[in-house]
Formats: structure tokens, sequence, C-alpha cells
């Protein structure tokens, strides 16, 4: 075998090996595999893919493809690209490691903290005088003090360049 043959086989493996980690990690992340997978084609891939491509490379199904393309679209993790001559669509991600990781953040505050902060402040609204509502509602108001800062301090993540904050995580190393 050639060494052009090798790199080829290599980089296949290599390409093979990172969407089927990326898929896992999306899974500890909180997404679907087949959503982090398509990510992670797109997110490693020179040009633009159409469903298709996408379809065949990862060889799922085309509902599942447009579905989970159309998430990340959402998401703003991809983005749509018109070819001329075509009536296709054709999907590119975002490169900026910076604004994946802004989105995400955004869309887990949204998903995830957003619905939590206004069920607590729900709850912290119940009556009772007894020393188990008390302890409830201390709890509530805890879990809802945190929540507040730590929606807080996302907010300021996302806000901030990426610059800063490695200068700041310099500096309490």
């Amino acid at each position: 075998m050639s060494i052009m043959n090798e790199q080829v086989v290599d980089y296949q493996l290599a390409k093979q090996q990172f969407i089927k980690n990326w898929g896992e990690f999306g899974l500890n992340w909180g997404v679907n595999r087949i959503l982090a997978q398509i990510h992670g084609l797109l997110l490693i891939s020179c040009e633009a893919k159409c469903a298709d491509e996408v379809m065949q490379e990862l060889n799922i199904s085309r509902g599942s493809t447009n579905t989970n393309l159309r998430i990340l679209c959402e998401w703003k993790l991809v983005h749509i690209q018109h070819v001329t001559d075509t009536r296709k669509e054709f999907f590119v991600a975002e490169k900026d490691m910076w604004k994946v990781f802004c989105q995400i953040v955004k869309h887990r505050r949204k998903k995830e903290l957003d619905p939590l902060m206004e069920a607590l402040q729900t709850l912290s609204a119940i009556e009772g005088n007894c020393e188990r509502s008390k302890e409830f509602k201390k709890m509530v108001s805890s879990i809802e003090t945190f929540s507040k800062k730590a929606d807080k301090a996302l907010e300021n993540i996302v806000k901030e360049s990426p610059s800063f904050l490695v200068s700041s995580y310099m500096k309490i190393m």
C-alpha cells in the first residue's frame, strides 16, 4: 500500500472515529446521538453537504436527517447554504468553537434553566406555616438563588470574548 493510500485510510478511520465520538459526547450533553453525529460530520467537512450526502455518509433515514438538520439550524450550529443552479439546500457547520459553545449555552439555558426558574418561582409561593412547609420553602429559595446566580454567570460568559475567559482562567491557575 502506498503512503497516499495509507493517509486516506487513516483519514477515513479518523473521520469515522471522530463522528462516533462526537455522537457519544452528544449523549453526555443531553442531545441525541444522530444529531451530534450530523453536527460532527458537518463540523469536520471542508465543504457544505446536502441532506442526501449526510444520509449516505451516516447511513441514516431521510426523516431523521431532515429533522436533526432543522434542529441544528434552529440552534444556529449549522447554516443553510444555497448553491446556484440547484434546488437542494446545503448545510455547513459553524466552525468557530466559541460561537458553538455560546449557542449551546443559550439553548441549554432556554430549555433547562428557564423552566426550572419558573417552576421554582411558582413553588416558592406555597402557603403554610408548619415546619415542613418552612423547610420546603427554604430549600426552594436556596435552589432558586443558586439558579439565578448560575443564569447570571452563563449570561456573562456568553457576553465575554474567549480571550477574556482564557486570561481569567490562567490567572486562577
